[in-house]
């Protein structure tokens, strides 16, 4: 369990670090850009190569990391045997413990009687 918690708090901090430099990307608007001179390896083609690069190694640690957490949780919460026992001792819904009891009746209810229909001339009902 320590485990699961402890990549849990990792993916966590990943994916603020991932929201924090897709918003210092500059965009066609201008975005939350970095500033900084427009030469060398800070300027702005430097930090647009830097941000695609971190946003493209945070982005595959992110989905790592859920793909593992999805692992863990699978093999904490995971059954290892099938029960096939059913408990007996809870009443069925309605009355009387019909199945084919109405479920919008209210408890105790009287069931309504079932319209009398007529006869059909049906050959395969013989």
């Amino acid at each position: 369990m320590s485990l699961f918690l402890f990549i849990t708090v990792v993916q966590a901090l990943i994916a603020a670090a991932l929201v924090g430099v897709v918003l210092m990307q500059r965009s066609e608007g201008g975005g939350l850009g970095i500033g900084g001179s427009p030469s060398g390896a800070l300027g702005a083609r430097g930090a647009a190569d830097f941000m695609t690069r971190a946003t493209k190694w945070l982005a595959i640690a992110f989905v790592a990391l859920s793909i593992v957490l999805a692992g863990l949780a699978v093999r904490e919460t995971g059954t290892s045997t099938i029960s096939t026992t059913l408990d007996r001792s809870v009443p069925a819904s309605g009355a009387g413990g019909d199945p084919l009891a109405d479920p919008l009746a209210a408890p105790g209810a009287a069931p309504a009687a079932a319209p009398e229909q007529a006869p059909t001339q049906d050959p395969l009902a013989e």
